[in-house]
């Protein structure tokens, strides 16, 4: 038997192991059909009912209201950077934005092509290390919405707490892409949140858009329609053919989700596993961890050695042991390992073992 792969990538990222199972198991043949899912068409019983499964384990486990929306667009999030203001910027008027890292300062820059941009907080200047103060920030009045990123991908660091929108009528917008269902949260505090799947809920190609039904009546009439969030919502995502096949890996992996007991359980193996390998570097004189503790992630841990050419030993010598994925962002260097949903305690014990041993032939 060959060995188990682990893949720590920070996406696309690897899918639990049973979910690959049933997805090969229905592949050619979905549920005595004949067909495989991503062969059938999308107006048939059997895709609606993905989809409305799809919906559904996503309202159940993140306990959302009946005041927001459910749809899923292509795209990945990227496109939400543009779709977002496009659909939300209020007319000639200004949105604000945190500066936490590579993805928000996209998300802010591709804004300011539909209007006003203000960064209301930034971590810039000391290389995105760590989220500023939300206690010191002061959204403006009449502001359109406030976005944020709450994981940061590249830099490894995370909103452990969110901004109090209560009584400013701001809307707050969280692009969730790298941490979406892997911890509760109260939806109810935001109007919008996304997330590109191909990280903890599905494959690349397809983003999860949650967001509240009033929204989407800021939509200016000129906008094109398969940038309107209306046409996604009025037509049950299906104006045109969806991405089927990857939205019945979302109904896969959500069904998964529920099956481990839902997102407090969730929560709390990964919680587990991000403690023992943070745990691990700071016990070290070897591996260095650069984001603030009080803002590290629980999805992406970043580190570093003593050299640059040890990173690349470390990279070249895991991937021989079975783990890949783990050279960081090209931007920034060093190691990032990405333990997002799927990826196992085992996997995360087999990273420390290597580490250890690593730490004492090259320490």
């Amino acid at each position: 038997m060959s060995m188990r792969v682990y893949n720590f990538s920070a996406g696309p990222a690897m899918l639990p192991t049973p979910v690959m199972e049933k997805a090969q198991e229905e592949f050619c043949n979905y549920h005595g059909v004949g067909n495989g899912i991503i062969e059938l068409t999308h107006r048939g019983a059997q895709f609606e009912e993905v989809l409305g499964r799809a919906k559904s384990n996503i309202k159940e486990l993140m306990n959302i209201s009946d005041e927001y929306e459910i749809i899923f667009v292509q795209g990945g999030a990227s496109l939400q950077f543009s779709m977002i203001p496009m659909n939300l910027m209020l007319p000639g008027g200004f949105a604000e934005y945190a500066d936490t890292g590579t993805w928000a300062n996209k998300a802010a820059k591709e804004a300011k092509l539909f209007g006003n941009v203000k960064i209301i907080a930034s971590s810039k200047d000391t290389n995105y290390n760590k989220i500023p103060d939300i206690r010191h920030w002061k959204p403006e009045a009449g502001s359109s919405y406030l976005h944020l990123t709450s994981n940061n991908t590249v830099f490894g660091t995370q909103y452990h707490a969110f901004p109090d929108m209560d009584g400013t009528g701001v809307p707050l917008i969280a692009d969730m892409s790298s941490d979406i269902m892997s911890r509760r949260i109260d939806v109810n505090k935001f109007g919008l949140i996304y997330a590109g799947a191909q990280k903890n809920i599905g494959p690349s190609g397809i983003c999860l858009v949650i967001m509240k039904k009033e929204l989407a009546e800021r939509t200016h009439e000129k906008i094109p329609t398969m940038l309107k969030y209306s046409t996604y919502i009025d037509n049950d995502s299906m104006y045109n053919t969806p991405p089927t096949f990857a939205i019945y890996m979302i109904a896969l992996v959500t069904d998964w989700l529920k099956e481990q007991g839902g997102l407090t359980v969730v929560e709390e193996i990964n919680d587990m596993k991000s403690e023992v390998l943070y745990e691990l570097i700071d016990k070290s004189a070897f591996y260095r961890c650069p984001a603030e503790p009080s803002n590290r992630s629980k999805m992406n841990v970043n580190f570093r050695l003593p050299t640059e050419e040890l990173e690349e030993k470390f990279v070249k010598e895991a991937k021989a042991n079975g783990m890949l994925g783990l050279k960081g962002h090209r931007s920034v260097g060093g190691i990032r390992a990405s333990i997002y949903n799927a990826m196992p305690m085992k996997g995360v014990e087999q990273l420390i073992d290597f580490m250890n041993e690593f730490e004492r032939i090259y320490g």
